[in-house]
């Protein structure tokens, strides 16, 4: 049975026509047969514009095959030309050389575009890249026309009128049609490279390498940083940072963050903080020289160990969440100067782990994040349900991904997800929250298509319930530009770094403060906005989980730091069991879930724990919440803010304790006439530390 068109792959079919017209293209050329030749042209052109809008995944593979868009527009107009050759007599010949000759000129144009337009990439990518700070000594300017940095882009739009010419001189016989054509080209073309050849002078390029770095060096002594965040990842992992980065705006003194690969500056959520993007190793260990004393490390990266080389430099492993997951206590936490973890319960773990952290270096300081979860105002609170619209239980189930070791036990999508939520769906009263990790799917591809099995059965459960609309009144649309307007600097798709540190420069004074009461606005006008009752997936930046922890009234998760944080708000919360372990055995094995009613992977006992939050009296589990929360998190008082303060300001002090003995060792060991070997080297050359 033949395959139904509609299930042949969108790819497949493009690049079937794509081929077939340039068949077709060749056959008319070489007959001649000019409606032919129309018809394969414009099919071509047209399946070009589709590649660039909807499909340019697969511009790569033409690319690998040596069949890029400058071999395809060449073939194009030699077929065009061809065509013309062939109709007519044979002094067309002679007609058509000066033609043939502006189209190679015009093909010659293209290839130095793209040249210049290297070398004007090269000037604007600057040893460093910034943001919150003003950079403009660095004599930073707008980016040029996208359309003069991409040869595809720009190779279509410039040879369309010579292409066209082509083709109306091949349907008319009039070859100044052509002309007019190749000349609209080639004064494209010859406009583009002016535009570039100006950027290269002097006065319009940005600052060298050398003058950056002298910049750098200037602005660390002006702003004079005391501690620090560092954060080396992927495009995915900017979460783990961005839940420090309030925590680290409200330190004492002046903060900083370091990042190693320029696309993370865009990556990191909006904060007054400044931000140095630091990529060579070079001119990272510049820092050694600057007043930054501590490095906060949200997590670890292959490009830790570069900072660490630094000794001038107190470095602190803080995590992005605590569980009772290997990875809370890995032993790569062991080259850190000090370890800061939640509560008591890590420090135990650390202790039992035995991966080489003494105990005298672990510091508990709270988890600052949590001050923006609500604890649960108690059991009659509970028993109205709850949730925003006062009337249904609200689940938020958020799981965490598969992990790297491939653990079963580590996610619950794939064994227990799709039961867990068809039990939840079943249930009248219930409303849904499904918040998916980031990662999901990434590692294992079972996770994601069981997350999106999930997804499709929240809907279908949506499109039964038919829940009742509320009312529009613009008031979340508004607040949603007001957030975004606050949290965005420039909307021109076409800016590269250089743009974006000139609009991203020092804050206004009180962003910081207008966008905390606008996202609080916002999350209210959210929620008020959904219709009642209905399921929801979360995955978009926006509502946060910590929002959702908010206007949950209970969680079902895996042993992750979900658990740990929703402790924080004192509502009962379920782990999905699919360790494969015995309950009593899962409970020892992860003391996180000792306050928790744990799931099997069948769902079995969704309805009795739906009964007790519905029912306070009956939830048996609220002093060991209680209990656990003060074990996992610490005391409420002083706050975590307040700990982690004073834990970085006596890390400072001990940084600076430790660059005076130093100082004074160095004094004594040397004579005076000996220059400091780290102190006598080139900025352009830091010396590698000892």
């Amino acid at each position: 049975m033949p395959t139904p068109l509609s299930r042949i792959p969108a790819r497949a079919l493009v690049t079937a026509l794509l081929v077939a017209a340039f068949v077709a293209q060749a056959v008319a050329a070489l007959r001649p047969h000019v409606p032919l030749l129309l018809a394969a042209t414009v099919v071509s052109l047209a399946v070009e514009g589709v590649l660039y809008r909807w499909h340019r995944g697969m511009l790569s593979v033409f690319a690998k095959s040596h069949a890029d868009i400058t071999v395809r527009h060449v073939l194009r107009d030699l077929l065009l030309v061809v065509a013309l050759l062939r109709l007519g007599e044979q002094h067309r010949e002679t007609l058509y050389t000066p033609l043939v000759a502006g189209l190679l000129a015009f093909y010659a144009l293209h290839c130095a575009i793209q040249a210049v337009s290297v070398l004007v990439r090269r000037t604007r990518t600057l040893p460093v890249v910034t943001r919150n700070i003003d950079a403009s000594a660095l004599r930073l300017s707008p980016a040029p026309p996208v359309l003069l940095r991409r040869p595809g882009d720009r190779l279509l739009v410039f040879g369309l009128p010579a292409t066209a010419g082509l083709l109306t001189t091949a349907a008319t016989d009039d070859p100044r049609c052509a002309a007019l054509g190749i000349a609209l080209s080639l004064g494209l073309a010859l406009l583009g490279l002016y535009d570039l050849l100006v950027r290269l002078l002097p006065s319009r390029r940005p600052a060298g390498e050398r003058e950056a770095l002298a910049w750098l060096d200037a602005w660390l002594a002006e702003y004079r940083p005391t501690a620090g965040l560092y954060f080396s990842g992927g495009a995915s992992s900017a979460y783990q940072a961005n839940m420090w980065l309030e925590p680290l705006a409200q330190l004492e003194g002046r903060p900083l963050i370091v990042l190693r690969e320029r696309f993370m500056v865009q990556k990191i959520a909006p904060t007054d903080v400044p931000i140095l993007c630091l990529p060579k190793v070079s001119t990272l260990m510049r820092l050694e020289e600057s007043s930054l004393q501590v490095l906060i490390h949200p997590s670890n990266s292959g490009k830790t160990s570069q900072v660490l080389r630094i000794p001038t430099l107190k470095h602190t492993f803080v995590n992005h969440g605590e569980s009772d997951k290997l990875s809370s206590c890995n032993p790569y936490a062991k080259a850190y100067d000090e370890v800061w973890v939640a509560g008591p319960a890590a420090r135990e773990r650390y202790a039992l782990a035995e991966v080489g952290v003494e105990d005298k270096d672990v510091v508990e300081i709270g988890r600052p994040q949590l001050d923006a979860v609500r604890p649960c105002e108690g059991p009659s609170d509970r028993a109205r349900g709850g949730a925003a619209d006062g009337h249904r239980t609200t689940v938020l189930y958020a799981p965490t991904w598969e992990g790297w070791d491939g653990n079963p036990g580590n996610t619950s999508v794939v064994e227990a997800g799709e039961n867990l939520v068809r039990a939840l769906l079943a249930e009248p009263g219930v409303r849904l929250l499904y918040k998916p990790h980031p990662l999901t799917g990434s590692v294992d591809p079972r996770a994601g298509a069981a997350d999106l099995r999930i997804r499709e059965l929240i809907r279908a459960a949506n499109r039964e319930r038919a829940a009742e609309q509320p009312r529009e009144n613009g008031e979340l649309a508004q607040l949603t530009r007001e957030l975004d307007r606050l949290t965005t600097t420039t909307d021109r798709a076409g800016a590269d770094q250089v743009e974006r540190m000139l609009l991203q420069a020092v804050p206004e004074p009180g962003r910081a403060q207008a966008v905390a009461a606008a996202t609080a606005a916002w999350e209210e006008a959210y929620w008020a906005s959904l219709p009642e009752g209905e399921h929801q997936v979360v995955t978009a930046a926006r509502p946060t989980l910590y929002a959702c922890f908010n206007v949950a009234d209970l969680l079902i998760s895996d042993v992750s730091s979900v658990i740990s944080d929703f402790l924080a708000s004192g509502k009962p919360y379920a782990v999905a069991n699919t360790s494969g372990l015995a309950e009593d055995v899962f409970r020892k094995a992860f003391p996180t879930v000792r306050a928790a009613t744990v799931l099997t992977p069948d769902a079995g006992g969704v309805p009795e724990l739906l009964d007790t939050v519905r029912h306070p009296e009956r939830d048996e589990l609220v002093q060991a919440r209680a209990e656990l929360k003060r074990h996992l998190l610490g005391p409420d008082e002083p706050t975590s803010q307040v700990r982690f303060n004073d834990a970085v300001q006596a890390l400072c002090s001990a940084a600076r304790q430790h660059r005076v003995r130093m100082a004074e060792r160095l004094a004594a060991e040397f004579p005076a006439e000996i220059p400091d070997q780290r102190r006598s080297v080139t900025p352009q050359q830091p010396a590698r530390p000892a």
